[in-house]
């Protein structure tokens, strides 16, 4: 017989549960010897090695160090600024701007080595596997489709009230939150230009998911129907109450798309339309144009078309930046109508009873850069429809504010644009709806000055020196949908040999930040910087580049100055 006190039940172990046996185990992992410091070294040494194979390489370009370590100081505050510290609310003021460190941050990934190495073989790996990347998806059958154009479709309302007051609040505390309601500045625009005897027309150009659905969902396949935000009604209705014109091509593409066995409207690789669904539209357009507004008789064969092919590849196939000789993506090819003035190409007529103001939809096969062609674009194609010369103001990108900033500037620097106008169209990605800063810009004509700027004369270049005060943000690199870009530099401390007049002066200059996706020098100003460029009047180019992306300055003073172009 046992003692009793051997089975005691202070030395019974309670049952186990699997949580419980889980965390003992995990809490006594045990490694080989020398296994953790393996592992802490091997961690330690991947971090490491970026930042040193950047400096190893920034070296070799001691300019890449300035511009790096100009960006980096350009986030501590001055010693003055940290001695008027006088509270909480003031040491918050000395944390640098989101946009600050954004800057900073795209400037490092800009001239990431590693990252120039590593991310079109990462990507070419990705698409292996089916996958795009931020910017690009992947659709079917070999089609590309830009995510803002999607996020477009599939999102919430773009007039939802909690969507509009999110968007309002997006920005960070010291940079200036957007203006989201499209139908609030199309409506002062609209009565803006009344109060000068002209009228509105607005056209929203339909992105490329809203027309070929089907070739991004196999749920869409055998169906015409465009796909819409759900907001897009509730703007027509609003812009409809309001007075306000409004084109949309939408249904005329998604009957075009329908129509067997026709080619889709949309470029596979690309966010825009094709040639011929941009004429159909125009030639549309003309006709509810001359219905909204009476128009002058056209001026029959004025205007002749040269047929010529063209091949590219797609803006959204370039966001992958896939390595240099890919073969999954090959060019695509079109048929242009090149519209033929007399014996020159098309050009903008200052004195045309039209205003276009229009985006990359209307650069496309007009703004040779874009890589579609020239003088063959959708304000070409307008023109040849109504038999008439038309004015335009172009630019990629921005389509809620870009063109009424460039128009309004040229009314505050004292240059009647809209001098002699009967009619304003303007053409805008239906994106911008969702996305745009719709900003509320006035309409004002302002005189005539130079603010003491130096400006070369005209017909002439001029080489100088001087010292970067100030320059506007560029964009990386396959980060946005296209591949050239303008940045405005203010320039200080201006010598030249070539023209004595310019010393001592400051200058606003215009100049490329990026050319075909790779980025200039001018990308990476910072203040501080000594540059030597050659100058010539901006005047003297800008029927050439106006329609080109581009980055401005926000002080008053160089958005009224006359700019000069770097060649």
């Amino acid at each position: 017989m046992k003692v009793i006190g051997a089975h005691s039940t202070a030395t019974i172990k309670a049952k186990v549960t699997r949580e419980e046996q889980a965390a003992q185990e995990l809490g006594s992992t045990e490694f080989a010897r020398g296994t953790r410091t393996t592992l802490v070294a091997f961690f330690l040494a991947v971090i490491v090695a970026v930042p040193l194979v950047q400096v190893c390489a920034a070296f070799r370009h001691p300019q890449r160090i300035s511009r790096l370590s100009a960006g980096l100081r350009a986030l501590v505050p001055g010693w003055n600024r940290v001695k008027a510290v006088d509270g909480v609310v003031s040491a918050v003021d000395l944390l640098p701007a989101s946009a600050q460190i954004k800057t900073v941050e795209d400037d490092w990934e800009q001239n990431s080595v590693v990252g120039e190495a590593l991310l079109p073989r990462v990507q070419s790996l990705l698409l292996g596997l089916g996958q795009g990347n931020e910017k690009a998806y992947l659709g079917r059958d070999g089609w590309l489709f830009y995510r803002a154009d999607v996020d477009y479709v599939s999102g919430r309302g773009f007039l939802d009230p909690a969507v509009l007051k999110r968007r309002a609040a997006s920005s960070g505390s010291k940079a200036k939150a957007p203006q989201p309601d499209p139908v609030q500045a199309i409506v002062e625009f609209r009565d803006q230009l009344a109060a000068r005897g002209i009228a509105l027309l607005v056209m929203p150009a339909p992105v490329k998911p809203s027309i070929v659905p089907e070739f991004f969902s196999g749920r869409r396949v055998g169906t015409s129907q465009v796909v819409q935000n759900p907001s897009f009604g509730d703007f027509q209705r609003l812009l409809a109450q309001a007075g306000v014109a409004v084109f949309d091509p939408a249904a005329l593409l998604a009957r075009e798309n329908a129509r067997p066995p026709g080619r889709p409207p949309f470029l596979k690789t690309d966010t825009h339309w094709t040639p011929e669904a941009m004429e159909l539209t125009a030639v549309t357009l003309a006709a509810f144009a001359r219905q909204t507004v009476t128009l002058p008789a056209p001026q029959p064969g004025r205007f002749t078309t040269l047929d010529k092919p063209v091949a590219n590849l797609g803006d959204v196939a370039m966001m992958l930046k896939l390595p240099a000789g890919q073969t999954a993506y090959p060019p695509e090819a079109v048929r242009i109508r090149q519209v033929v003035d007399g014996k020159r190409f098309w050009r903008p007529s200052a004195d045309a009873g039209v205003l276009v103001l229009g985006d990359s939809f209307a650069n496309i096969y007009s703004l040779e850069p874009m890589g579609w062609g020239e003088s063959a674009g959708f304000v070409e194609h307008l023109s040849l429809a109504l038999g008439l010369p038309l004015d335009a103001i172009c630019r990629n990108d921005a389509g809620s504010h870009a063109t009424r900033e460039m128009l309004a500037k040229e009314l505050q620097r004292g240059h009647d644009r809209l001098a002699g106008k009967k009619l304003v169209i303007w053409e805008f990605a239906a994106r911008e709806l969702a996305s745009g800063d719709w900003k509320r810009l006035p309409m004002t004509l302002g005189e005539k000055h130079d603010g003491g700027m130096y400006v070369p004369v005209a017909g002439t270049s001029v080489e100088v020196r001087g010292v970067v005060r100030d320059a506007s943000p560029a964009p990386r690199p396959g980060s946005v949908p296209y591949k050239d870009h303008i940045v405005m530099v203010h320039l200080a401390e201006l010598e030249s040999s070539d023209d004595p007049a310019a010393t001592g002066k400051d200058a606003v200059v215009y100049a490329w930040s990026m050319r075909d996706n790779v980025a200039t020098a001018a990308s990476r100003y910072r203040p501080g910087d000594s540059v030597t460029l050659r100058l010539c009047p901006w005047a003297d180019v800008a029927d050439k580049y106006e329609a080109i992306n581009r980055s401005e300055l926000e002080d008053d003073a160089s958005l009224l100055a006359e700019p000069a172009w770097a060649q």
